[in-house]
């Protein structure tokens, strides 16, 4: 509840002072309904699978689990990065600081609950109404490894790069990423999943974000 309040009240500043920065996204329409309509969808779905008894949402975490979650995102980000030397993405790739320290977490967010909670919960629900002789426990790592090709898919979907390799590349190591966190998720919490997002767009796309527009372009 307050980590969506959280990213409702970082949508809200970036909408004031530079609305134009989610319309690449979203279009015209207005992104604080769009974050408001998938927290709430968000919360129902984590509520009931925390009622299954699958998944957490948060539990206390130490300042080694920390450090577990950042080097879980990090050799990924070093691969994004090493690519993008190689074929140098556009300069617009990523939002620029300052305002990339609020967009991020806040779009880090809205992923978790379109390319995980939803299409997984959608999944397993499924699954375990049609699979009723198999475990729960094989159902729910099926529906990881076809979660986890969702945002891998749609990503190199609008990616117009070349040579080919690269785009398998981005491909596999997205869909290793997704996997992972999803591992997270199912040994740790929702909360837990969500860090090493985050871990992962602080270097790639805010670290990095800025340092290759001096490097590269």
């Amino acid at each position: 509840m307050w980590l969506a309040i959280g990213v409702l009240i970082l949508v809200t500043i970036i909408n004031y002072f530079n609305n134009t920065i989610f319309q690449r996204f979203f279009g015209n329409i207005n992104p604080i309904l769009i974050f408001l309509l998938s927290s709430v969808l968000g919360l129902v779905l984590l509520s009931v699978l925390v009622s299954k008894g699958w998944f957490s949402i948060y539990e206390k975490r130490n300042y080694r689990e920390l450090l577990y979650f950042f080097k879980i995102a990090f050799p990924f980000t070093l691969i994004a990065i090493l690519v993008d030397l190689i074929i140098v993405f556009p300069s617009d790739t990523n939002i620029n600081f300052p305002m990339s320290l609020l967009f991020y977490p806040a779009m880090g967010f809205l992923v978790e609950i379109l390319f995980h909670l939803l299409p997984l919960s959608l999944l397993i629900f499924t699954s375990t109404f049609l699979l009723q002789n198999i475990s729960t426990e094989k159902i729910i790592w099926f529906c990881f490894l076809i979660t986890a090709t969702l945002e891998p898919t749609y990503q190199v979907v609008y990616m117009n790069a070349s040579p080919e390799w690269t785009v398998i590349i981005v491909w596999l190591n997205l869909f290793l990423f997704n996997l992972a966190q999803l591992f997270v998720f199912k040994k740790y919490d929702f909360i837990s999943m969500y860090l090493v997002r985050l871990f992962y767009y602080l270097i790639w796309h805010i670290l990095w974000g800025q340092i290759r527009l001096a490097w590269l372009f």
